[in-house]
């Protein structure tokens, strides 16, 4: 059986890091920092507007010569974010994470934010679940042999 977005949310919890499209990208910066993560949804009030990544601070901040403290998220973030349901498999995210590049995932059910995952949550959960088939099949082998 597929594991799901909703199983990743339940071992690793649904907390994810926000900040508004006004705040600096010092202080976006300063948050990723602080929490060890790659990127943060950008909020407006319950509505998600957009995400904040690494990578768009290196290629629409550094490159172009902005002043991270003088610019506002709002102008950077990646605006049509691509999202999943709970109900999404790992290999749908996987593929999407693929096509479109991207290496998060915000998890949005019945129009309500619930998590974000990332290439290493979904990474983690296939080696987790090609382990369990290895031991399985050990088991079995081992289980055969022995009669």
């Amino acid at each position: 059986m597929a594991a799901t977005v909703q199983q990743i949310l339940q071992t690793k919890g649904n907390a994810s890091y926000a900040v508004t499209p006004d705040t600096t990208v010092l202080q976006a910066l300063q948050l990723m920092a602080e929490r060890n993560i790659s990127a943060v949804l950008v909020m407006e009030g319950e509505r998600l507007a957009g995400i904040f990544t690494e990578r768009d601070y290196a290629r629409k901040v550094v490159l172009k010569g902005l002043a991270s403290k003088d610019t506002r998220v709002g102008d950077l973030m990646t605006a049509n974010v691509l999202t999943v349901s709970p109900s999404h498999t790992i290999d749908d995210c996987m593929g999407i994470m693929t096509k479109n590049h991207v290496r998060h995932l915000p998890v949005v059910d019945h129009g309500k934010l619930v998590g974000l995952i990332s290439i290493g949550d979904a990474v983690k959960s296939v080696m987790e679940q090609q382990q369990a088939t290895i031991d399985q099949l050990a088991g079995y082998i081992s289980g055969g042999m022995s009669t």
